[in-house]
């Protein structure tokens, strides 16, 4: 369907080229027909998805409740971790061998 939709702007997109370079009326009138018919290819399509779509996630819900064993845990407070007092933070090791860093001036104004 959006398929035709699409062919349908692509005429009405070439009659309405044609209808101002031959200034005929008719040509126009053919252009807002294939637009109209166009929108409302578009906005039939748009409600068959949302009708599908509302489809799919009733029968999610009805296969939710027809499983037993499902079953939604969503406790109040989750428990505190506990710290380990005898794991220490890793110490830092500092290299005395590595080259001292130097601030250089980036700007030399």
């Amino acid at each position: 369907m959006l398929i035709v939709a699409l062919v349908l702007a692509v005429i009405g997109l070439a009659a309405l080229v044609t209808a101002v370079v031959t200034s005929n009326e008719l040509i126009a009138w053919v252009c807002i027909a294939a637009s109209v018919i166009g929108v409302v290819l578009l906005i039939v399509d748009a409600l068959r998805e949302r009708s599908h779509a509302n489809d799919d996630s009733v029968s999610d819900a009805s296969a939710q409740d027809a499983n037993e064993d499902y079953v939604e845990d969503y406790p109040d407070e989750t428990p505190a971790l506990e710290e380990d007092e005898t794991a220490a933070a890793p110490a830092e090791s500092v290299d005395s061998d590595a080259p001292e860093v130097v601030e250089e001036d980036r700007n030399p104004r």
